[in-house]
């Protein structure tokens, strides 16, 4: 059975998302990626899931976690849905449909289907790279 200290996992998912860096370590433990992430500032997730192409902008992937410092706030475009917010000593579930927004240095253990977050995590490579101008951004449909 797989079982790792969080701070030991392999940033950047081990290389396959190597612009997040020690931001996300995670592994794939059979169905689901066990993650570490580590925001340093405020951070919001609008921009990234949206020049990574993700669909209609949001995140395509359920997150289910425990936040150990900070704070996450996940917003939920054009449902009239509340946001949520997560703060330190909670569990979360955020369905897919959002965008995770993190208003303050936040340290959050996920637990996530590995195929939803291999594809939120793959928008988000692109995102980061089309920022960085490293990447072109697809041509609007």
């Amino acid at each position: 059975m797989p079982h790792a200290r969080l701070e030991d996992l392999p940033s950047g998912g081990g290389g396959r998302w190597p612009s997040a860096g020690d931001a996300f370590r995670s592994m794939q433990w059979g169905d689901m990626e066990v993650g570490l992430t580590t925001v340093d500032a405020p951070l919001d997730g609008t921009e990234l899931d949206q020049l990574g192409g993700m669909p209609g902008g949001i995140c395509v992937c359920p997150h289910y976690g425990y936040v150990f410092e900070g704070k996450i706030r996940a917003t939920y475009p054009n449902t009239g849905l509340p946001d949520e917010v997560a703060v330190g000593g909670e569990a979360y579930f955020f369905p897919a449909g959002h965008i995770l927004m993190y208003d303050e240095p936040t340290k959050a253990m996920e637990l996530n289907p590995a195929y939803a977050l291999q594809q939120c995590m793959d928008a988000t490579e692109r995102g980061i790279r089309r920022m960085m101008g490293t990447e072109e951004a697809a041509a609007p449909g």
